[in-house]
């Protein structure tokens, strides 16, 4: 059996780690026990622009997962998706792409729109 290589200590400031060139981030819509499903897929329609099928997977996924990735980019744009979902009154944080609150691919959007921005709607 092959030797396994220990797990290293990352060592990197806060800072560092948000700042590191070409990480990418990620916004976090979480469930909540206020805001309808209906109105959950309004909003990931609206504002991501997502196909109806796919704001609804989404949402369905929020609903009984706790949790669902609908964006993908740069820090401040992820930033910016978060605050747009507190706006519509959503639970939402930004992640780094891999895990982790507050890692990747995703310059463009999922669903192909382009979408104004440099960020991915998953």
């Amino acid at each position: 059996m092959p030797a396994l290589a220990a797990p290293t200590e990352d060592t990197r400031t806060v800072e560092e780690a948000r700042t590191e060139p070409g990480r990418s981030w990620t916004t976090v819509v979480w469930n909540d026990p206020v805001n309808l499903m209906s109105y959950v897929t309004w909003v990931f329609r609206s504002y991501f622009g997502m196909p109806r099928d796919k704001a609804e997977r989404l949402m369905m996924q929020v609903h009984t997962q706790g949790r669902a990735t609908v964006s993908r980019g740069t820090l401040e744009q992820m930033e910016a998706d978060t605050r747009a979902m507190h706006g519509f009154g959503l639970w939402a944080t930004v992640e780094p792409e891999g895990g982790g609150r507050h890692g990747g691919p995703g310059d463009e959007r999922a669903d192909g729109s382009g979408g104004g921005g440099a960020r991915a709607a998953t």
